[in-house]
C-alpha cells in the first residue's frame, strides 16, 4: 500500500463510527459473516477484492488467508486500526485503509480495480443519496464481469430508508445499464446479541 494515502472521509461520519469501535459494536460478531463464507467456498470470489466497510477486518483476514488478494476499507481509522492489530495478531498479512467508501473512485484514480467487491452491512446503513455516490463510484473501481455481493438487514415492505430489498438494489443498480442482476437470496445478519432477517444480494458490472 506504498504511495497511497488514505481519503478524506465525511468527518461526522467517521467519528459517529470512531466511538462506536471504542465500545464493542453490536455488528462485531468475531468472525466473517456466514453468507460470505458459503459464497467463497462455492468459488464465487475472484481476486482482487475489496472489502468495503471492512470494519475490524474478519472478513479480510479470512480470504487473506485463503490466498486472495485483498483490501479493507473503512471510514473509521479506528476500525482500521484494530484490523491491523488483529491481522498481525493471527500472522496474517492483510492490508487495510482508511477510505471513504463513497470515494471510490479515488482508488480508481491511483490504479485500484477489483473482480469481487464484498459489502457486509455497509450499504444497507446509507440513505438514498448516498447509494447513489456509492453505485457510481463502485462502477469506477470494478473491472467489467466483476462482481458485487452485499449483505444486509432485510428492509420492512413499503419502507423507504434503513435496510435493503432486491427490488431496490436491483433497480438502483441497472437503471443506468451498468450492471446486471445476478441472485438474491435471503439470509441471516448475525449480531453479538442477536439475529435479523436479511438478504444477500449479487450483481454483476457489464
Amino acid at each position: 500500500m506504498s504511495g497511497v494515502s488514505s481519503s478524506r472521509p465525511d468527518r461526522t461520519l467517521a467519528y459517529v463510527y470512531d466511538a462506536s469501535y471504542a465500545g464493542f459494536p453490536n455488528w462485531e460478531v468475531g468472525r466473517p459473516q456466514w453468507p460470505f463464507v458459503w459464497f467463497e467456498e462455492r468459488g464465487g470470489v475472484r481476486s482482487p477484492v475489496l472489502d468495503v466497510g471492512c470494519g475490524t477486518g474478519e472478513l479480510t483476514v479470512f480470504l487473506r488467508r485463503r490466498g486472495y488478494d485483498v483490501l479493507g476499507v473503512d471510514i473509521s481509522s479506528v476500525a482500521v486500526a484494530q484490523a491491523r492489530e488483529k491481522a498481525a495478531a493471527r500472522g496474517v498479512d492483510a492490508p487495510f485503509l482508511v477510505w471513504d467508501a463513497l470515494a471510490l473512485d479515488g482508488l480508481a484514480a491511483v490504479g485500484f480495480s477489483f473482480r469481487t467487491v464484498l459489502d457486509s452491512a455497509m450499504y444497507h446503513v446509507f440513505d438514498d443519496p448516498a447509494r447513489d455516490r456509492f453505485v457510481d463510484g463502485l462502477a469506477a473501481v470494478v473491472e467489467p464481469g466483476g462482481l458485487y455481493c452485499v449483505l444486509g438487514d432485510a428492509r420492512r415492505p413499503g419502507r423507504s430508508g434503513y435496510g435493503i430489498h432486491p427490488t431496490e438494489v436491483r433497480e438502483r443498480f441497472t437503471r443506468d445499464g451498468e450492471w446486471a442482476f445476478v441472485t438474491a437470496s435471503r439470509a441471516v445478519y448475525e449480531r453479538r446479541t442477536g439475529r435479523n432477517p436479511g438478504f444477500f444480494v449479487v450483481l454483476q458490472r457489464r
